[in-house]
């Protein structure tokens, strides 16, 4: 009698998956592969990396250089992968000249590679995170120190750089960033997360207090040149129009709300860091100039909280009649 096919099969299938142990020395060698795989990726995006960097140190380095790896990575990502014709690429460089010879443009591009490398020094787990607050508070100052020649540049200023076409065209726009603003003018984040840290203890009272100052002063910055109609000669005006005159509206709410609002941060952030008498006497006079403030009730809360003396540890209770106390 000839036996089905398909009872073969079955027959072999159920003699492949019965119950089997590992034996040591199966374990020790499976351990040893799974080792070398690891090291095989760990060194494959090592060496993605590195000439990543390589790319963006150099295109950092001037203007030109800037918009010649912009436009490679851009024919790379959006033509090349996308299967488009030479003559498509070509067409697009000629619809957007103006823009790619605005030396604003480049110069945006140049901080944004920074940002993108500092990005990925960020990533091991072994990165000195002192000495990237130090490089990061550096980038961000060379960006406001600029800010009048970025005019229109806060959509490239303001990408994650790990979505950029940089990233992408090196394959590095899926490794996953903890813990690290994706952006240079992330103001809340990059001081909160990065900057402010590794200042906050009572020997570094004067650099915590310098770098809260540069943070109100580049929220300002933003809140003048890059909030729609910018006021004070800082911004787009159409042409032939007259430029506007005075602050703009959101210029004028940065001063009246936000500044105000930070400046009380501030000074929280330094009482709690180990400058209670200063802090203290500067908030009791910030409240008196803000009275006005929608957070001046909560201001003085928070400050009456602050002044509180410790509450002393409750007494022990006397042990019952009958028992003996430990």
């Amino acid at each position: 009698m000839r036996v089905p096919i398909l009872l073969l099969c079955s027959a072999a299938m159920l003699h492949t998956v019965r119950a089997e142990t590992l034996s040591d020395a199966d374990r020790e060698a499976l351990l040893d592969s799974l080792s070398k795989l690891h090291d095989e990726a760990e060194s494959k995006v090592d060496g993605k990396f590195r000439i990543a960097l390589a790319a963006f140190k150099n295109a950092m380095g001037s203007d030109d250089a800037a918009i010649e790896l912009y436009l490679n990575c851009m024919e790379r990502v959006n033509f090349d992968e996308e299967k488009k014709k030479a003559a498509d690429f070509r067409d697009w460089k000629r619809k957007e000249a103006e823009k790619l010879s605005d030396p604003g443009m480049r110069l945006a591009l140049r901080h944004q590679l920074r940002w993108l490398i500092l990005t990925m020094q960020s990533i091991p787990e072994k990165a000195d995170r002192t000495k990237l607050a130090a490089e990061a508070q550096q980038a961000v100052d060379t960006i406001f120190d600029e800010i009048e020649k970025l005019k229109g540049q806060e959509e490239i200023l303001g990408q994650s750089v790990m979505s950029t076409v940089f990233a992408r065209a090196y394959d590095i726009n899926h490794i996953k960033v903890e813990n690290w603003p994706l952006n240079p003018v992330e103001l809340d984040s990059i001081y909160g997360e990065v900057i402010l840290p590794p200042l906050r203890r009572p020997s570094q009272l004067a650099g915590l207090r310098a770098a809260w100052i540069k943070r109100i002063q580049q929220e300002g910055s933003k809140a003048q040149y890059w909030s729609g109609r910018r006021g004070g000669g800082g911004g787009e005006e159409r042409k032939g129009a007259p430029a506007p005159s005075g602050p703009s509206p959101a210029y004028t709410r940065f001063l009246e709300e936000t500044q105000p609002k930070l400046q009380w941060d501030m000074e929280i952030d330094l009482y709690r860091s180990g400058d209670e008498s200063g802090a203290a006497t500067r908030m009791l006079a910030h409240l008196e100039k803000h009275i006005a403030h929608p957070s001046a009730k909560a201001w003085s809360d928070q400050l009456k909280q602050l002044l509180k003396p410790a509450a002393a540890p409750a007494p022990a209770a006397p042990p019952e009649a009958g028992t003996t106390a430990p």
